[in-house]
């Protein structure tokens, strides 16, 4: 790591303008803060649990008054339009009022007192690990950020919480109203970090778990730098995904479309789970285009500023000429493009802004259909059967989530195949007539290049603690 400070600046999106610059610690002052992280975790932990939920509460209060100013910075940082961003407000809220809600049941003692022989008692404690270190994306960061850091300190953790580059004011935010409503300044601290001393502080043997959500080669990279330090931390890997959706013969097209079109284009496609491919059987694969073809020439993609905006752009010039190039490697490989970019006047090489995209005649045999793109580019791929569509499904090194589309109100015999996908598709969730949502009572998880681990539901505090067992013999004379 330098000796010198860093400066980081962040460009916003929209004007490719500096937004927000910061100042890295040095080797020295990172030291300092994970040292005070672990004495303030002493403290912590012996804070009764009932009070910790009840400051869990009071940090709710605290980040529901930053509302009127979270939509503005989160558009400026990330490009997200500002009509949205009160979403990911609501949704924040929704996480934490659940993992609140059942955070005394998810933690308290596991009784064995059905099973004690007479003389003995046993029962297994959930403990808190001690440091989190959770490393939070940018493309929804507050969202990601609470799946662990709420659930991590009521739990009885300190938290260390490194943002984004690209979202630096969130972190800022939730650990000003986590520190207002209660929780000691030492005990939630937030880092400013490039990926050197990222890996640094996943390595510091003073580390008990690392949370890690983004891409797969940063999740690599986080398993080699705990791998090669002299602990061993635990690790949970939230990584891409490649989502697919397939719209059955007996679909409800006048609702399916619309939703996989949001399900798509949403966050300008920049969502782990978001739907980047679509499977449709053969009877409806020309009216399900044609649809959603129309609703995406709707969008109004341009100033996310201004609230008539639903596509913002991407989130760097970079990832857009990433995204153009793998839609244009699609198209010199056979694959056709359904909407012209001149049909979005804002669509300009050398900026962010990317045009919606939905290509048909493609194939496995190309990136777009195998490679996340993290864009707001949909293939579409005509199917004759369930059997060929989960086979496609499947045949992806993601397995993040996965959306059948049927008519189980209409057609009994819908339901049990949605049941025969939902047992054989090889995702951490399975919807059905919905997609891109995350609901806080289930866990959230992946398989395969889409990481490991659970966040959310009461598996996620299982996450940030440890088992503890006590083995009691009280009778000791014959």
């Amino acid at each position: 790591m330098s000796p010198e400070p860093v400066i980081q600046t962040t460009l916003s999106p929209h004007s490719q303008q500096p937004c927000v610059t910061r100042t890295y610690p040095t080797e020295s002052e990172l030291d300092a803060k994970i040292a005070r992280a672990v004495e303030a975790q002493k403290t912590w932990k012996q804070v009764p649990l009932e009070d910790r939920i009840a400051i869990g509460r009071k940090f709710m209060d605290e980040f529901k008054k930053m509302s009127d100013e979270i939509p503005a910075e989160l558009t400026m940082q990330m490009g997200r339009p500002i009509a949205q961003s009160p979403g990911e407000i609501r949704g924040t809220l929704e996480r934490a009022t659940y993992m609140l809600d059942i955070a005394a049941t998810s933690l308290a003692d596991v009784s064995l007192a059905d099973t004690d022989k007479p003389g003995f008692r046993r029962w297994i404690k959930r403990t808190p690990i001690g440091v989190v270190f959770v490393i939070a994306p940018w493309n929804f960061p507050y969202l990601t950020a609470i799946n662990s850091v709420l659930p991590a300190l009521v739990a009885g953790n300190a938290v260390l919480l490194k943002p984004s580059p690209q979202t630096p004011l969130t972190a800022e935010r939730l650990a000003l109203a986590l520190t207002r409503a209660g929780v000691p300044a030492d005990a939630v601290q937030v880092l400013q970090l490039g990926l050197e001393q990222a890996a640094a502080v996943a390595a510091d043997v003073r580390v008990g778990f690392v949370s890690f959500t983004g891409s797969v080669q940063g999740g690599r990279n986080v398993e080699r730098a705990v791998a090669g330090g002299k602990g061993f931390a635990g690790v949970a890997l939230e990584l891409g995904g490649k989502d697919p959706a397939y719209v059955r013969a007996d679909a409800d097209l006048g609702y399916t479309v619309g939703e996989i079109v949001d399900g798509a284009f949403f966050n300008s496609g920049q969502s782990c789970c978001a739907i980047e491919r679509v499977y449709v059987h053969e009877s409806v694969y020309d009216e399900f285009v044609a649809k959603f073809v129309e609703i995406t020439k709707t969008y109004k993609l341009g100033d996310p500023t201004l609230p008539g905006t639903n596509l913002g752009p991407v989130v760097s010039l970079a990832s857009a000429e990433r995204i153009r190039k793998q839609v244009s490697d699609a198209v010199k490989a056979g694959a056709k493009n359904l909407i012209p970019e001149s049909h979005f006047a804002a669509a300009q090489i050398g900026t962010a802004y990317v045009a919606p995209q939905v290509l048909v005649d493609v194939t496995h045999q190309m990136d777009v259909m195998m490679e996340e793109t993290f864009g707001p580019v949909v293939g579409i791929m005509k199917v004759s059967s369930d059997e060929e569509a989960l086979a496609l499904m499947n045949d992806s090194p993601y397995g993040l989530t996965a959306s059948v589309w049927t008519n189980a109100e209409k057609n009994p015999e819908s339901e049990a195949a949605f049941a025969w996908f939902a047992e054989n598709l090889e995702t951490g969730t399975v919807f059905l007539n919905r997609c891109d949502y995350l609901d806080p009572a289930l866990a959230w998880t992946g398989v395969k290049d889409s990481g490991r681990g659970v966040s959310l539901s009461k598996f996620g505090y299982d996450q940030v603690t440890r088992a503890k067992s006590v083995h009691m013999k009280i009778k000791t004379s014959s």
